[in-house]
């Protein structure tokens, strides 16, 4: 059997590879994302504080640290059974609003951006970010690099640190926000409102207003029917920071709505010998393999699935926005892959808005910031939703509060059971017996995995702690002299 190999894929956080394997007529037969790598993160946390972990997992990925941040610091939260005061709430909240907002504008203008800006077939030393700044023009280019700045600034403010924050702490906030600081971030979340309405504009005039992109956003190719999973609030609008996890089917009705510590009761993982990443599925329905449909137990997290998920958005100018969106492409729920871009943009709207609102919020700069843990830790269970998806931590301690289990499942690794589909769905609408397979071609099966913004580095963290290894001891002429190995 013929074999195709996209090693490495690009532009995405982590390492992958794509194989796809052509039968005997040269047709594609099946395709697969694999991921090489192990991290190993919920093994070496063992031992250590409790604590300690939001300072720990930040470290898991340079992109999503604030995700990470925030969901170690609810599950201290709960391992400690302390409620932050309301301040401390809604200070994390405004935190993870700059964090959705700069990781939303790095995904869209960088990694999703050059393919739609510059077109899937281009020239591929020049579709990047480079290019998409020499084709829209060096005025957008610095409107996108000021923005993600002030988000970045905001973060750098609240957190202590931008890229590895370390505010959140058991029961609330290190430290509260002054007046002058509130000030300085309202006038940024003005200014970000407006560059996430330029964003869905651009995305209008380059991408819904060209035939040919609209037909690959909404074709056979890049369309898969599945459930979809997102965090909701109590009037099941989409919510970033906190709520229930909410299921719908394929035709966008509930299937269910539980609070995230039962997450084990719906949740399960599957394993695969080809990949370090495990495979979710909901356990009720069952693990089908990779197929799509009702009766398969894959589902999607993400912005789509986010929107599919709620009855809409708790701002004015986004919800105007996902309305657009659902009318656009023929109601709810859309199960178009391309459109995880479209509603990524929705979201960067929706994150300016929450942030300006939250700035405005009178108690946002109340000292009361944290509530002294009493109780004795044991075990808790916190989550967000993070840039990719639903983000949950789950952590066991002893008495003492030192770690003696972790459980992470990651936005990348809830999707990546749906990434296999889509890609295999892809490179068969793509590659033909009798057509090259050529980089542009190779470059839109690519795509299909692109459009869920995958973190490898976040999601390769299971395992035993153990991973096959090989040393090979040398002398000094470079000849081995010595083998180790450990399976």
């Amino acid at each position: 059997m013929a074999k195709i190999s996209i090693d490495p894929i690009t532009r995405l956080e982590g390492h992958g590879k794509i194989e796809i394997f052509l039968n005997a007529a040269g047709d594609v037969e099946n395709a697969y994302l694999q991921i090489p790598e192990l991290r190993g993160f919920e093994k070496f946390c063992e031992g250590r504080p409790v604590e300690e972990m939001p300072r720990i997992v930040p470290r898991i990925c340079g992109v999503c640290p604030g995700a990470h941040h925030m969901a170690s610091a609810k599950t201290t939260d709960a391992v400690y059974h302390v409620d932050p005061p309301p301040a401390a709430k809604k200070l994390r909240e405004l935190f993870y609003c700059a964090h959705m907002i700069h990781s939303h504008i790095a995904c869209f203008y960088a990694l999703s951006a050059p393919d739609f800006v510059l077109g899937p077939m281009s020239d591929p030393a020049s579709r990047n970010i480079l290019g998409v700044v020499g084709k829209v023009g060096l005025k957008i280019g610095g409107e996108v690099i000021k923005h993600r700045a002030y988000a970045q600034q905001i973060q750098a403010a609240i957190g202590g640190k931008a890229t590895h924050p370390v505010c959140g702490i058991p029961g609330g906030m290190s430290k509260a926000i002054n007046e002058e600081e509130r000030k300085d971030f309202e006038e940024k979340a003005k200014s970000l409102v407006d560059f996430s309405q330029f964003s869905l504009k651009l995305f209008n005039d380059v991408v819904l207003s060209n035939k040919e992109y609209l037909a690959l956003v909404t074709g056979p190719i890049y369309t898969m029917k599945s459930y979809y999973m997102g965090m909701v609030d109590a009037k099941n609008k989409v919510n970033f920071y906190d709520g229930d996890l909410r299921l719908v089917d394929e035709g966008g009705k509930e299937v269910v709505k539980f609070k995230v510590a039962q997450y084990l009761d719906y949740i399960s993982e599957h394993t695969e010998p080809w990949s370090y990443m495990k495979f979710p599925f909901l356990k009720k329905v069952g693990w089908k393999g990779f197929v799509e449909g009702k009766d398969s137990g894959i589902y999607r997290v993400s912005p789509l699935a986010r929107l599919n998920a709620a009855d809409g958005m708790a701002t004015p100018l986004a919800q105007e926005a996902y309305d657009q969106m659902y009318k656009t492409l023929g109601g709810k729920p859309v199960h178009a892959t391309m459109a995880f871009h479209w509603a990524r943009l929705i979201e960067l709207l929706y994150a300016s808005e929450r942030l300006l609102e939250l700035c405005r919020d009178k108690e946002i700069t109340s000292p009361d910031v944290r509530t002294i843990p009493t109780a004795t830790p044991d075990e808790g269970i916190g989550a967000v939703e993070a840039p990719r998806g639903i983000l949950i931590h789950h952590y066991k301690t002893d008495k003492n509060g030192l770690i003696q289990k972790v459980n992470m499942i990651v936005a990348s690794a809830h999707n990546y059971p749906a990434m296999n589909i889509s890609i295999k769905k892809a490179a068969q609408g793509l590659i033909k017996k009798g057509t090259p397979a050529s980089e542009g071609l190779l470059n839109m099966v690519e795509m299909a995995f692109r459009a869920y913004d995958p973190c490898m580095g976040c999601a390769t963290h299971a395992l035993p702690g153990q991973m096959p290894l090989e040393v090979l001891i040398r002398d000094d002429k470079g000849e081995v002299i010595q083998t180790l190995s450990r399976d």
